[in-house]
């Protein structure tokens, strides 16, 4: 209604009327058009959340590009491998950012659907969708006039009374940015892990972007990380939110959709914004100290599991015994034992074969027979 009387009153001015002067120009008869807050307020959310998600897709597809390039640049890059925190079995830090790169093409995809999902609209509907004292005409053409006016893929929805009283597509889209905030909480937590001093072993160094304390000279903490984590947080208190004033829609209206529309905008926006600063602000200068990472892995224990296959479990459980009492790599392990010979091992353990899917009887044929 406040638009409507400022639509009046701009033409009043236009006209050489003084603002006001409604007998001319009426918010209500003139201005408004046929127009209801019930059918206007949610296909207007509509228009601004489809802009939004024309922004999020774009900032998922640089974020993603820009992992891809980490995933090229560090393909054969060895790192240890951690599951529940504890050193696990070699691999690279080419396929942690392969599993981001992957996690963002599945975001990127599932945003890109979200425009069928919300596409269809209301307006024209009225006060509960059966557009009573409206003219056919304008429930007919006034979508298409929007479409043209907005380039948006808007529609009429066939069941305009489904479309103001029922408002799970909103649910279904904010749970696909819920899904997104998933996706980026999991990335710069572990990054922040990788990059923390709880780790110490320098393999990867965040951007430090402010001065992290007045107090302790030299402390750079993982603000953009936090701001991330942060930003999910919020989208995820946000769907609760949105999840439970949408299912308490009253017959043939929801009257809680300013709130609804609030946190779906409020996400929107935090995530364009978590994504452009990750982008601006984390991976551009994130740096892998390639060389720590592999002298790490070729003295954990946990690079034993590659040589399973050739020596078998027992063997291998010996070099990785030997490697934690006297503090030594694998090749000075093995060195001690004698359980592969030095040219084989180091064939095992070059990043292309490590990395590699799996083994064949091939690969293993060779050091049974010269132990044999």
């Amino acid at each position: 209604m406040n638009i409507n009387e400022i639509l009046a009153n701009l033409a009043l001015l236009k006209l050489g009327e003084n603002p006001g002067n409604y007998s001319r120009v009426d918010p209500v008869e003139t201005a408004n058009i046929f127009q209801s807050t019930n059918d206007v307020v949610p296909t207007s959310l509509k228009v601004a959340m489809m802009r939004l998600l024309q922004e999020l897709e774009a900032s998922v597809n640089i974020v993603r590009s820009k992992t891809e390039h980490l995933e090229t640049e560090y393909r054969q890059a060895l790192r240890i491998g951690f599951t529940q925190l504890q050193e696990a079995v070699p691999t690279s830090f080419g396929k942690l950012f392969s599993t981001y790169s992957e996690a963002l093409s599945r975001d990127w995809w599932r945003v890109s659907k979200c425009f069928e999902r919300i596409k269809q609209v209301n307006l024209g509907g009225g006060a509960i969708g059966t557009g009573i004292g409206i003219p056919r005409f304008y429930i007919m053409e006034v979508v298409q006039e929007l479409q043209r006016i907005t380039q948006l893929p808007l529609t009429r929805s066939e069941n305009l009374p489904d479309a103001t009283s029922n408002l799970d597509s909103y649910v279904e889209v904010h749970a696909i940015l819920k899904a997104h905030a998933v996706n980026l909480e999991k990335m710069v937590s572990d990054l922040r892990l990788l990059g923390s001093d709880l780790v110490s072993s320098g393999e990867v160094s965040l951007p430090g972007k402010q001065v992290g304390s007045t107090i302790m000279p030299g402390k750079v903490n993982p603000v953009i990380p936090e701001y991330v984590v942060s930003v999910a947080h919020k989208v995820y208190a946000n769907d609760m939110l949105i999840t439970s004033l949408c299912g308490q829609g009253a017959l043939e209206l929801n009257a809680y959709l300013p709130l609804i529309g609030h946190a779906l905008i409020e996400s929107l926006k935090l995530l364009v914004s978590a994504g452009n600063t990750l982008s601006d602000n984390l991976f551009d200068g994130l740096k892998v100290h390639t060389e720590k990472g592999k002298d790490r892995l070729f003295r954990s224990p946990s690079v034993t599991t590659a040589l399973s296959p050739y020596i078998g479990y027992h063997k291998a459980a010996e070099i990785a015994m030997l490697m934690k009492e006297h503090a030594l790599d694998v090749f000075e392990a093995n060195e001690k034992l004698g359980f592969i010979d030095d040219k084989k091992i180091i064939e095992i353990l070059l990043p292309e074969n490590l990395l590699k899917m799996g083994y064949t009887l091939d690969d293993i044929a060779g050091n049974k027979e010269e132990k044999g």
